[in-house]
């Protein structure tokens, strides 16, 4: 016999939803959330998902990494701004993005719910009555009660789903395949609800930190800080880290120079009252109270001291600088606010040295083999008493005069025309952090797991029926499948045990 399909009750989510006439505000609102609920407009919704997620993976994203958002503003600084009012360096908490959560979450709903149901109800109900038209089914010629009788003895046996009936047996193998489908669904809005409270009760902060430096757990010592609408960001749980030393190992054979290898950041963790020493690398958070500390970038950061001219320390310390390029040629600003006349500095830090006619000062390793500090100075009035804030990251020159341009090894030093000197006293490390609680992280996973069985069951199960009906002379042994499977050859052992 042949079949199209092994359904035999309609789907209602999948029949077609036709504007509804001159039904006023109310047919037309119900036409509208027909077609919200329906598997088609789920699909288009997940898809629009995607290519929204798509700007997060391109752009910098604030919530993970602010300093790459600030360099993307220093060098793209009429686009940057147009991207911003989209939404686009913090997408996945712009409101677009989430109306787009929200519509596929009731899609999906709406359109899983009322499967669920009639996927129970078909279930309840065992093996569908045969098909009306059948025709060329093998007949087996005898006793139809005592072939039907066999029959129904065989199939249980070889644990199919069996309902007698009369004049007819009726049986079915492979409804997990189903199953599988509506479990799957239903972990993706499991999935989904875990993500929405993960956001609503979670918090995560970036912060760098350089070597001998650390910072606390409160909003404020965080350079990005983030929490969901029902996180008091007063009862965080307190913590210190320190960061004690970071090791860093780059590839050093021709075929793939300078892939890092090693990234390992030693840490002191205090917790109420302890403190411990943990290490600290890519994909191997620390765990501290209830929250958890993820590296996720790192870099050079110079280390100068400024003296006036009449010999006065004004500045020593070391200034984060940002990657440029794979090599780890950085850039960055050192601002002297306390020298007479205030001094400025751009900056650029090569750790393995080089200089070009096409590409200038830069590195070619990233390892400190060679490191050389490049600056620019600049004196004059920085506009830090203006009032208006100011990146650590950007160097306002509308008052101040260059001048001049030097290349410093470590130990070396530059005096300035004013009397002042610069030394370059070495480098530190700094490693940018992210610092986050999601209570929501164990059920996605948990949901993600779920989905993929139920993926897996419902692609490599196969679901077949068996209709043994009785005739005049016998009983004729139906199959049906969808495309090819193993429906045929399970008629074909049922005929066998019945001749």
């Amino acid at each position: 016999m042949s079949a199209t399909d092994f359904t035999t009750h309609a789907d209602p989510m999948d029949r077609q939803v036709s504007a509804p006439g001159g039904l006023g505000p109310i047919g037309w609102l119900r036409w509208m959330w027909r077609r919200l609920i329906s598997m088609r407009t789920a699909l288009v919704l997940l898809l629009l998902l995607g290519l929204a997620a798509i700007p997060g993976s391109l752009l910098p994203q604030r919530t993970s990494d602010s300093v790459a958002v600030s360099n993307y503003f220093t060098e793209h600084r009429e686009l940057a701004p147009w991207l911003d009012r989209l939404g686009l360096f913090d997408v996945y908490g712009s409101p677009w993005f989430a109306a787009i959560y929200l519509l596929l979450f009731i899609s999906l709903v709406g359109c899983v719910v009322p499967r669920i149901g009639v996927h129970y109800r078909t279930w309840r109900a065992g093996p569908p009555e045969p098909p009306r038209r059948r025709s060329d089914d093998p007949i087996v010629t005898g006793d139809s009660q005592v072939l039907l009788d066999t029959a129904e003895t065989t199939l249980r046996a070889a644990r199919w789903r069996v309902r007698r009936d009369g004049a007819h047996v009726a049986a079915e193998k492979g409804y997990l395949r189903e199953t599988g489908n509506e479990v799957f669904h239903v972990a993706l809005l499991g999935l989904l609800l875990a993500i929405g409270w993960g956001a609503v009760t979670g918090w995560h902060g970036n912060v760098v930190v350089r070597e001998n430096t650390g910072f606390s757990n409160s909003v404020s010592q965080y350079d990005q800080f983030t929490a969901g609408r029902f996180v008091d960001e007063e009862a965080i749980s307190p913590f210190t880290v320190r960061l004690d030393s970071f090791d860093v190992e780059f590839d050093r054979d021709p075929v793939q120079m300078g892939t890092p290898r090693l990234f390992d950041a030693r840490v002191s963790v205090t917790s109420d009252g302890e403190q411990n020493t943990e290490f600290l690398s890519v994909n191997s958070p620390v765990k501290v109270a209830d929250a958890k500390v993820y590296l996720i970038g790192h870099g050079y950061a110079p280390r100068l001291r400024i003296t006036d001219s009449d010999g006065t320390v004004v500045f020593e310390d070391s200034v984060v600088f940002t990657q440029e390029d794979a090599n780890y040629t950085s850039a960055g600003v050192i601002k002297a606010p306390d020298a007479t006349p205030q001094l400025g500095f751009r900056g650029l830090f090569a750790p393995t040295a080089a200089i070009s006619e096409e590409a200038g000062p830069h590195s070619t390793f990233p390892g400190p083999d060679n490191p050389v500090l490049f600056l620019s100075a600049f004196a004059g009035d920085l506009g830090l008493d203006d009032g208006v804030p100011q990146s650590v990251f950007t160097l306002d020159e509308t008052d101040m005069e260059q001048l001049g341009l030097q290349s410093l090894a470590p130990g070396d030093d530059w005096e300035l025309p004013g009397g002042q000197t610069v030394e370059f006293l070495g480098f530190d490390r700094w490693i940018s952090v992210k610092v986050g609680h999601d209570e929501g992280g164990f059920w996605a996973l948990l949901a993600i797991v779920i989905a993929v069985a139920g993926m897996t069951a419902s692609l490599f199960i196969r679901r077949r029926r068996l209709w043994v009906v009785a005739t005049d002379d016998g009983v004729s042994v139906a199959a049906v499948q969808r495309g090819r499977s193993a429906s045929v050859v399970d008629r074909d052992e049922l005929l066998r045990a019945l001749r």
